[in-house]
């Protein structure tokens, strides 16, 4: 493992066909505020972060995964990501420069084992926000964001090797073996997991909700806005946190949770949960069962945008 030089996870960016479409729902029903929003383009922030967007939204033919954002302490240790990717072979999209994205910064981009395009940056502008009052239930943040993978061993070994990013916990299956990787880069439980897939694709992306008032607030008005539920409204083991999973209209799946777990890094070591338990899917048992459907689901369409870096 590399020396840990990221500090958060800052926003995933989708390339989509429908963008009026995307962008009515997330900065809707979603509860995500548009920014910075231009013909074809729109930079989504939560009210609650710091962050200048979370989610980014482009229009584009084909549906895809742009990249994946990670913040970095200060420039130094940009460059020192930079220079050490460079040198193991990793295929860098460019090198560090200002970042023409709102807030500006510092950064670049480069793809990862499977193809997908990450950028790291640092000092960018921090967006005035506020404190999310008791009973509103719209994201204060993106929690994580999980990956499937065709080959979720090589991917979980790359960040760990590469970005320093800590495994916090596994899920398994008796009979399939190993399938979900926890791998964080804070005390958070985990800001990326990598599940294991028939293709690379998103599987989702989850957002943070002020508490469990709010959660469950949030997930009932998307139930009688009738937008289609994969699963929930239940409490994962790993993690700990809550969870309501839905589809967007081009098929991302994305999930409202609160909660998740703050571990003391010092003393954690990780657990290899079996999933056919159901108490490790849902400490409530209130959720619908893990099923093909659901699984299907979170499969999601292979990604178009492999070894592809975004236009912008």
């Amino acid at each position: 493992m590399t020396q840990r030089l990221i500090t958060h996870l800052r926003h995933v960016d989708l390339a989509v066909p429908d963008f009026t479409t995307q962008l009515d729902f997330y900065s809707g029903i979603w509860g995500l505020t548009p920014e910075h929003t231009d013909t074809g383009l729109a930079f989504l922030a939560a009210e609650g972060s710091p962050e200048q967007y979370i989610v980014r939204l482009r229009q584009a033919a084909e549906k895809r995964i742009d990249l994946i954002s990670f913040g970095a302490a200060n420039a130094d240790d940009v460059d020192t990501l930079a220079g050490q990717l460079a040198a193991d072979g990793v295929q860098l999209v460019g090198e560090p420069d200002t970042l023409q994205t709102p807030g500006g910064g510092y950064g670049f981009r480069f793809f990862d084992n499977e193809g997908r395009t990450i950028e790291i940056s640092s000092d960018v502008e921090v967006r005035q926000h506020r404190t999310i009052e008791e009973g509103e239930s719209i994201p204060v943040r993106l929690s994580h964001v999980v990956l499937n993978s065709t080959d979720p061993e090589g991917t979980v070994a790359f960040y760990d090797k590469h970005l320093g990013f800590s495994l916090s916990d596994t899920l398994m299956h008796p009979r399939m073996g190993n399938m979900m990787w926890f791998l964080r880069t804070n005390a958070w439980h985990h800001s990326m997991a990598i599940a294991r897939g028939p293709h690379a694709s998103l599987h989702h992306a989850s957002f943070e909700m002020r508490g469990v008032d709010e959660y469950m607030r949030g997930t009932g008005r998307l139930l009688r806005a009738g937008v289609e539920k994969i699963w929930g409204p239940g409490r994962h083991l790993a993690g700990n946190n809550t969870f309501s999973y839905f589809l967007d209209p081009q098929g991302n799946t994305v999930e409202y949770t609160t909660e998740l777990e703050q571990l003391d890094e010092d003393t954690w070591h990780p657990h290899l949960y079996d999933i056919s338990n159901p108490e490790v899917s849902d400490q409530w048992g209130t959720a619908n069962a893990m099923n093909e459907f659901v699984a299907q689901k979170s499969f999601n369409d292979p990604d178009k945008g492999l070894f592809v870096a975004p236009p912008v």
